[in-house]
């Protein structure tokens, strides 16, 4: 009998819920235009470049994500931009044959790519030594050589790392060490936006990987941590690349009425002279040159600190989520709360349902627990609404992918 309850509310649920989610992500997403991608009348931009650890490569310290902005790649290439990181994850790989045609009249040398496999939907750290074989890494390392169309790939990571074990299992670090030594990766590198800390000391260690690409803003909860982490790691030669530094783009939730200050942002987390770039995405120019306008001047003016609210703590709970996991005991349900913190952000403050609804597939979702109580027992370290959130996204389990871009 609760079975059927259980079935019935969630119908109800999706039946009352869809619309207001697909009005709230989707439209925006579907009938929005992108900016013009013709760029401003152009002038001399004073770059700073900074060495990429013990690889020797200087980069400028801005570089370029490219989930959701092929469509902006060769201007930012004509500007400047030096290094590309993507992902064999990101549009199943499409993102990676995209820009593979978009550099491939281009001299290779004149640009640092970047990609990897993610890991991190497995939480735990056994999941992964039985999840992927050592063959299958191999094949997806060379399925990103084939899709990028390249001999080489100067970076590879293991992405979304959430725990030293995996960065440290040997098989692993067997194969990519074969690959290096066979001339297919160039560096090895670890990515991570969860136990940041724990990961770069133990990739430094391992004296296998070249690169760390960490998750750092100034809304992090463990910041501090994370500096003194990429401090060791730097002074051990490593080269450190930053993302997530747009901290989830919103202070405030989905109706995204207060945007963060993103040039902020981007400086707050590059006057940390051991980051040495870091690679927001552009959807379009505006974005590319704000971003790349940082390098005018790295201070933060008193209006930008004031932006950033640095003296007053995480005071306003936006959409950026820590991955703190501090909620997982927490719940009656054991729910996966980390993973639907992040498809949130993914979904309202990105504006990539596409992804965001890719994350969600790592949940089981048959039923969602929220429903059934009547008041939520999780506290949330950034002082999130989680029932309120999580049964609004996961109403996108039930639209289709085909409605779905970004």
């Amino acid at each position: 009998m609760r079975e059927k309850t259980k079935i019935k509310g969630r119908r109800n649920f999706i039946k009352t819920g869809l619309t207001g989610l697909t009005g709230a992500i989707l439209a925006p997403t579907l009938t929005k235009k992108d900016k013009s991608l013709l760029p401003p009348q152009k002038k001399d931009r004073k770059f700073i470049y900074r060495t990429l650890g013990k690889t020797g490569i200087k980069l400028p310290i801005v570089s370029m994500g490219t989930y959701d902005a092929t469509g902006v790649t060769n201007l930012a290439l004509d500007a400047g931009i030096v290094h590309i990181d993507t992902s064999a994850d990101y549009n199943e790989g499409n993102d990676e044959r995209m820009f593979g045609q978009v550099i491939k009249n281009r001299p290779h040398d004149s640009i640092v790519i970047g990609t990897s496999i993610g890991m991190w939907q497995f939480r735990q750290a056994e999941q992964i030594k039985n999840a992927i074989s050592v063959e299958k890494l191999r094949e997806y390392i060379e399925g990103s050589l084939e899709r990028l169309d390249m001999d080489t790939i100067d970076i590879y990571y293991l992405g979304g790392v959430q725990h030293k074990e995996i960065a440290e299992h040997e098989p692993y670090l067997k194969v990519l060490t074969e690959y290096k030594k066979a001339g297919k990766l160039r560096f090895l590198g670890v990515t991570t936006h969860k136990n940041e800390p724990e990961i770069i000391r133990a990739a430094t260690d391992s004296g296998v990987y070249d690169v760390i690409l960490t998750a750092y803003n100034f809304r992090k909860t463990n910041r501090d941590e994370i500096k003194e982490a990429v401090a060791y790691a730097a002074g051990k030669g490593m080269g450190i690349v930053a993302m997530k530094t747009q901290a989830g783009v919103y202070w405030d939730t989905r109706e995204k009425k207060k945007m963060i200050n993103m040039k902020a942002a981007l400086k707050w987390a590059l006057q940390d002279e051991n980051i040495h770039t870091a690679i927001p995405s552009f959807k379009n120019s505006d974005q590319l040159y704000e971003a790349l306008s940082v390098m005018e001047n790295l201070e933060l003016t008193p209006q930008e600190k004031a932006d950033l609210q640095l003296n007053q703590g995480n005071s306003s709970t936006g959409l950026f989520c820590s991955q703190c996991e501090k909620c997982v005991p927490q719940c009656p349900a054991n729910l996966d709360i980390p993973t639907l913190m992040r498809s949130y952000m993914y979904a309202y403050g990105y504006e990539r349902p596409a992804k965001a609804r890719k994350t969600l597939d790592h949940v089981d979702l048959s039923h969602i627990p929220c429903i059934d109580c009547d008041t939520c027992s999780v506290v949330c370290a950034s002082g999130f609404d989680i029932k309120r959130k999580v049964t609004d996204i996961a109403r996108l389990k039930d639209v289709p992918e085909e409605f779905l871009a970004g």
